[in-house]
C-alpha cells in the first residue's frame, strides 16, 4: 500500500484549517501533518519535516501566500492547492498564484463552512490527491464516489458531422497543471491564428480573471465565453467556470452556447461536453488537444471528434504534470499522436 499523502495546511482562519483537516483526514490515503496559520509558521515546520502537498491560502498577514509559493517554487518545488474565496480580489490574486506554479484550486465561502465541508469534501479530496500524483506519487486507488454523468445528459450523440470548409476550430481541454500549460500555449501564438475553445477545469469566478490575465500577456483575444460569442481567427474562448461550453454552427459561423446542466464525468464545464459538440458542429475541420489532467475527462469527446475526422493530439507524458486525461484518451483509441507541450503551439498555427 502507498504511503498517504502528508498534507500542510496554510491558512490565517482557524475555522477553515479545523474544516480542512477534518475533511481530508476521512481519506485513508491522506494525512494532513499540520497547520499554520501564515507562511512564516508554515516555513518552521516545513523545515522540521516536508510536505508531499500544500493547500495554501493566498490572502493572510505577514507573508501572501503568491509570495510564499513563489519562494516554494524556487527552493523546493511542492503541488500547491490554492484554497481562495471567491471574490474578484481573491480571483486575481489566486491567478498569480497559477502562474507561479499551483496546480489547482479549491473555493472556500466566506460563512456555511458546515455546509461545506459536508457538500464540496469530495473535490478537495480530489484537488489533494491529483496535487500528491503530479509529485510523481504511485496512483492511489479511487475512492468510492457519486455516479459519474456522461456527456448525453447535455448534449445526445448524433451521427455525421459536416463535410470540410476552410474555416478551423481547434478545440482544447485541459485540468490540473493546465493554467501553465496554457499560458505556454496561449502565449506562444501570433495574433492571427485558426479560433480556439478552451475547456479548463477552473471554479466560477475563476476563469474571467484568467481569461484577463492571458489577455494581457497574448497576440491573440482571449476572454471567458459568453452566450452567443463568434469564434473567430485569434480569438479564444474559454467556457466560464460552473457552466458547460458547446460549439454550434449557423451557416459558415462558429458561436458557443454556454449553458447550465448537471456534472458531465464529474466536471463542470466539461471537455467531452465541449468535445462532443465539436464533433457534431466542426467534423473534419477541428484540431482536437487533450493536455494535462487528472481522470478522464475528454477521452470520451476526443474519441468522438477522432471518429468524426477531426485531427487529435494528446500532450505527452513527459510534459504533463498529470499524465491522466491524455492517457485515457490514447487508451480509448481516439488519439492520433503524442506530442510535447512545446509542440502544440505550431501544431494549431498548421491546423
Amino acid at each position: 500500500m502507498a504511503d498517504p499523502i502528508n498534507v500542510l495546511i496554510v491558512d490565517d482562519s482557524a475555522v477553515v484549517r479545523q474544516v480542512l483537516t477534518a475533511a481530508l483526514n476521512k481519506d485513508p490515503d491522506i494525512h494532513v501533518m499540520g497547520a499554520a496559520s501564515d507562511p512564516i509558521f508554515a516555513i518552521d515546520k516545513m523545515n522540521k519535516q516536508w510536505p508531499d502537498v500544500i493547500v495554501l491560502d493566498v490572502e493572510m498577514p505577514r507573508m501572501d501566500g503568491v509570495t510564499f509559493l513563489r519562494k516554494i517554487m524556487k527552493e523546493h518545488p511542492t503541488p500547491v492547492v490554492i484554497c481562495s474565496s471567491l471574490t474578484d480580489k481573491g480571483a486575481e490574486t489566486t491567478m498569480q498564484a497559477m502562474s507561479a506554479g499551483a496546480v489547482s484550486i479549491i473555493t472556500k465561502p466566506k460563512v456555511g463552512l458546515k455546509q461545506f465541508l459536508q457538500d464540496d469534501s469530495e473535490s478537495i479530496i480530489a484537488a489533494v490527491k491529483a496535487a500528491g500524483k503530479a509529485k510523481l506519487r504511485k496512483i492511489l486507488a479511487p475512492q468510492p464516489v457519486t455516479k459519474k454523468l456522461t456527456a448525453d445528459v447535455v448534449l445526445p450523440a448524433a451521427g455525421n458531422a459536416m463535410a470540410e470548409t476552410t474555416d478551423r476550430v481547434v478545440a482544447l481541454g485541459t485540468s490540473t497543471g493546465g493554467t501553465q500549460a496554457l499560458e505556454t500555449v496561449l502565449s506562444a501564438l501570433p495574433g492571427v491564428c485558426p479560433a480556439i475553445i478552451v475547456v479548463q477545469h477552473m471554479p466560477e469566478k475563476f476563469t474571467a480573471a484568467f481569461a484577463e490575465r492571458l489577455n494581457s500577456i497574448c497576440s491573440v483575444e482571449v476572454r471567458e465565453a459568453a452566450h452567443g460569442d463568434r469564434l473567430i481567427p485569434g480569438r479564444v474562448l474559454i467556457a466560464p467556470g460552473g457552466r458547460h461550453m458547446l460549439l454550434k454552427r449557423s451557416g459558415a459561423q462558429y458561436f458557443v452556447d454556454v449553458i447550465d446542466g448537471p456534472p458531465v464525468s464529474r466536471h463542470r464545464p466539461s471537455v467531452d461536453v465541449l468535445f462532443r459538440s465539436v464533433a457534431r458542429a466542426a467534423g473534419k475541420n477541428a484540431l482536437g488537444i487533450i493536455m494535462t489532467g487528472m481522470g478522464d475527462d475528454g477521452a470520451l469527446g476526443m474519441k468522438e471528434m477522432h471518429d468524426a475526422g477531426a485531427r487529435t493530439l494528446a500532450q505527452d507524458e513527459a510534459t504533463c504534470v498529470v499524465y491522466g486525461m491524455p492517457k485515457e484518451a490514447v487508451k480509448l483509441g481516439g488519439v492520433d499522436k503524442n506530442i510535447p507541450l512545446q509542440a502544440i503551439p505550431a501544431a494549431i498555427i498548421n491546423a
